[in-house]
């Protein structure tokens, strides 16, 4: 089947830029959030174990920049995946998947915190991460040009070493 299909996987680049941008938006809500956050605290003149009040609203405002150039760092990735429709190296597939760790993590939290709304949607945001994932997934063939050896048929087509997305009849 071709089209739309590519490798067993239907509208992986649609997925990637939606992913895209939702990791932006997410960090410009983590961005408010903790700017609220910083001026709660500065306002109230809280304090943790002695802490300065300001040294708190700094630290809410590190935090979540921190926490938002990471978030966006993965959206220009997956942009980047969309963009090119090819997989991530390594390094960017470690920080989707820490991404994604973090985002189940915090829908762990966000059920007995926040609600089910709030877990809902840091869900659909870890589905959305896990499918590029895994729609990108590499897909490991042995060359055809490896010297002919005992464990190698001489005119062997290049098989794959993971089973096939869908049936291959």
């Amino acid at each position: 089947m071709t089209g739309k299909w590519v490798d067993g996987v239907a509208a992986r680049r649609p997925v990637a830029w939606v992913a895209a941008v939702v990791l932006v938006l997410e960090a410009l809500g983590v961005l408010f959030l903790n700017w609220v956050l910083s001026i709660v605290v500065d306002k109230q003149q809280m304090s943790m174990a002695g802490v300065d009040p300001g040294a708190m609203t700094t630290g809410a405002w590190v935090l979540g920049a921190v926490f938002a150039l990471h978030l966006v760092c993965c959206a220009v990735l997956l942009a980047r995946i969309g963009l090119r429709d090819r997989p991530p190296g390594t390094l960017g597939r470690i920080a989707l998947v820490g991404c994604a760790v973090v985002h189940a993590v915090l829908g762990a939290f966000a059920v007995g915190l926040v609600g089910w709304t709030a877990f809902a949607v840091l869900m659909a945001v870890l589905a959305l991460l896990v499918l590029t994932l895994t729609a990108y997934g590499t897909s490991y063939t042995v060359p055809t040009d490896i010297s002919n050896d005992e464990d190698t048929a001489p005119d062997s087509p290049a098989t794959p070493a993971t089973t096939p997305a869908r049936p291959t009849n």
